[in-house]
């Protein structure tokens, strides 16, 4: 049943959506779950535009909506898809704030958490950089009908200091290397020996595809033209050119998964004549609990998937190979 005078309707799935012109604007909004949840947004965002028109005040804006028009606003954007990923960490500590409330003190928990796990302050300060931009942009460029700014003044958020809290790069030698190799499952193992024979980040080798390989049958090797996307500056594509040792992990893994090049599955360690209990699947990050109990046993303790790419560099200095 549709009503035209409230602009409400049920849709065919037995939800109920919103179509309406107010003052000019048109509102749209769809997935309610009845007539009442459709009725009272409707009713709430009548208000807000009341309140913005004839009161010419600033109605209540939640971060998450202004967070929601900035991934809109920001459409095409290199970095959005970076930021996306800083803003999902911090939305349950101030999704439902409004934007005036947000300052240093709200995000305190937020911090806390954060260093508790063990994020360095370069990290968490992208976080809060992504914060601070849309607050910034919510006082000089979101506006309401009237042109007033959804902030009067944007809070400042304050930065963490870098000063003696990052971690230096720690690359390995070719011994460190041999014993952490031995003590890598061996999925890991060939992500490992992929990497530090590439110089990619931990971001590329779990994502490598297929799809991006073209294989050079007189030269034996592989090259992989990696999207922008997974590019540390997503200017432009990057061809990534396998060596003799990355290509053997290449062929170590292919035909185990139609779309990832490195994959794992959890085998069967009795009754190995059965079908395994799961399929292949892509890794999401190559610091997990078998990377952590590799470097254990190998007794570097905080070496990081990361350190692979600063060896690859440091390996390609010392036999002056110039980028």
């Amino acid at each position: 049943m549709a009503s035209k005078t409230t602009g409400i309707q049920s849709d065919q799935n037995g939800t109920w959506s919103i179509d309406k012109i107010i003052r000019g604007v048109r509102l749209r909004e769809r997935g309610f779950k009845s007539f009442k949840e459709a009725d009272d947004w409707l009713a709430k965002k009548v208000h807000e535009k009341h309140v913005v028109h004839r009161l010419g005040e600033r109605p209540p804006k939640t971060f998450d909506s202004a967070a929601a028009h900035y991934i809109q606003w920001s459409a095409g954007k290199d970095s959005l898809e970076s930021e996306i990923y800083q803003l999902v960490s911090v939305m349950p500590y101030i999704k439902d704030m409004d934007i005036s409330e947000i300052d240093d003190e709200t995000l305190d928990d937020y911090i806390n958490y954060r260093i508790l796990i063990g994020r360095k302050s370069k990290t968490i300060n992208l976080t809060l950089g992504v914060v601070r931009h849309i607050l910034n942009l919510c006082e000089t460029e979101f506006k309401y009908e009237n042109k007033l700014s959804w902030l009067d003044r944007a809070p400042k958020i304050t930065m963490l200091d870098l000063n003696g809290m990052q971690r230096p790069p720690y690359p390995i030698s070719w011994e460190e290397q041999d014993r952490l190799i031995s003590f890598l499952p061996p999925h890991l193992k060939r992500m490992a020996l992929f990497t530090i024979n590439t110089g990619v980040r931990d971001v590329v080798t779990c994502n490598l595809k297929w799809e991006w390989e073209l294989f050079i049958p007189e030269l034996g090797i592989s090259v992989f033209d990696v999207p922008k996307e997974f590019v540390k500056g997503k200017k432009a594509d990057r061809t990534l050119v396998c060596n003799s040792v990355s290509q053997a992990q290449v062929e170590e893994a292919r035909g185990m998964h139609p779309e990832y090049v490195f994959v794992y599955r959890r085998e069967r360690v009795k009754n190995l004549d059965m079908a395994p209990t799961m399929p292949y699947a892509p890794i999401e990050t190559m610091n997990n609990s078998g990377w952590q109990t590799a470097r254990k046993k190998a007794g570097l303790k905080d070496l990081h998937g990361h350190d692979l790419r600063h060896t690859t560099a440091m390996r390609l200095r010392e036999n002056k190979v110039e980028h």
